[in-house]
């Protein structure tokens, strides 16, 4: 797979309003500034951006297997040692 090259901008005289609009919609949105300027200047652009692939858990669900050893070992790791707590 080939890396993408990116570039870097700078952008001056961003109005405090401006600046408070736009980082509040990242935050509304859960996603960085720098996330919610990218999808700005592509859709503008109308370049889109490469969706982020994401692996598909599915295969491994509800695969678990008990397992003697690994239940013993997490029941030692629940032991409380009181004399911590003092």
């Amino acid at each position: 797979m080939q890396a993408r090259k990116s570039h870097q901008y700078t952008i001056r005289g961003v109005p405090a309003e401006v600046d408070r609009a736009l980082r509040a919609k990242a935050r509304q949105r859960r996603i960085s500034l720098n996330q919610l300027l990218l999808e700005g200047i592509s859709q503008t652009s109308g370049v889109r951006q490469p969706r982020i692939k994401y692996r598909s858990l599915k295969s491994i669900a509800g695969r678990w297997q008990e397992d003697e050893e690994f239940e013993r070992i997490l029941k030692e790791q629940r032991q409380i040692d009181w004399s911590a707590w003092k």
